[in-house]
C-alpha cells in the first residue's frame, strides 16, 4: 500500500465534497437549460465528440486501475485513477460548453433503437448526477490511507462510474447522427 498523502479530516472533507458536488450538479442543471447563440467559428458538436473520447479514456483508465490494483501495482493504480478524475473534470467543462452552445438535440430514431436509447439515457443521467460525491469520497479514503473504507466504497463506486463512462459514449454514438 502507498503512504497517505493527506491528513484525515472527515468533517472538512464532507463539507468540501458535498459542496463541490452540489455546485457541479447545479451548474449542469442550470447551464443545461441555457443556450448561448454565439457563432464560435467551428462546429460546436466537437465538444460532444470530445466528451465521447474523454469518456472512452476514462473507461479504459478505470479498467486499467482495476487491473493494476488487482496486481498490487498501487502506484500505477493511483496514477490511473487520478488521471481518470482529471479527465472527468475536463469532461465536465466540455459537457457544459456543448450544452451552452449547441442546446438540446432531439433523438430521431424509431422503434427498438429509440427504446434502447431512452433506457440507456434514463439510467445514465441520474447515475452521472449521483456518482460524483462517491468518486470524491473514494479518492479521499485512498488519499488518507483508509484502505478498507476505500475498498468498501469502490465496490459500488467503480461499477457505476464505469457504467456512466461507457453509456456516455453509447449515448453520443446514438444521438450524434441527429446533431444539426
Amino acid at each position: 500500500m502507498l503512504a497517505p498523502v493527506w491528513k484525515k479530516n472527515d468533517a472538512k472533507a464532507r463539507v468540501l465534497i458535498f459542496t463541490f458536488s452540489a455546485i457541479v450538479f447545479a451548474a449542469v442543471v442550470i447551464l443545461g437549460r441555457i443556450q448561448l447563440k454565439v457563432d464560435l467559428g467551428f462546429d460546436v458538436h466537437v465538444f460532444a465528440k470530445a466528451n465521447a473520447v474523454i469518456n472512452s479514456l476514462v473507461a479504459v483508465l478505470l479498467l486499467g486501475g482495476l487491473f493494476s490494483v488487482k496486481s498490487k501495482n498501487y502506484l500505477l493504480h493511483k496514477r490511473m485513477m487520478m488521471t481518470a478524475m482529471l479527465l472527468s473534470v475536463l469532461f465536465l467543462v466540455s459537457y457544459i460548453a456543448h450544452h451552452l452552445f449547441a442546446g438540446e438535440t432531439a433523438f430521431g430514431g424509431e422503434g427498438t433503437i429509440r427504446t434502447v436509447y431512452y433506457l440507456i439515457l434514463f439510467t445514465h443521467i441520474p447515475l452521472a448526477g449521483l456518482i460524483l460525491p462517491f468518486i470524491l469520497f473514494s479518492a479521499y479514503r485512498a488519499l488518507i490511507g483508509e484502505w478498507s473504507a476505500h475498498k468498501k466504497l469502490v465496490r459500488y463506486t467503480w461499477p457505476i462510474w464505469f457504467y456512466v463512462a461507457v453509456t456516455g459514449v453509447i449515448v453520443y454514438l446514438l444521438i450524434s447522427p441527429y446533431y444539426q
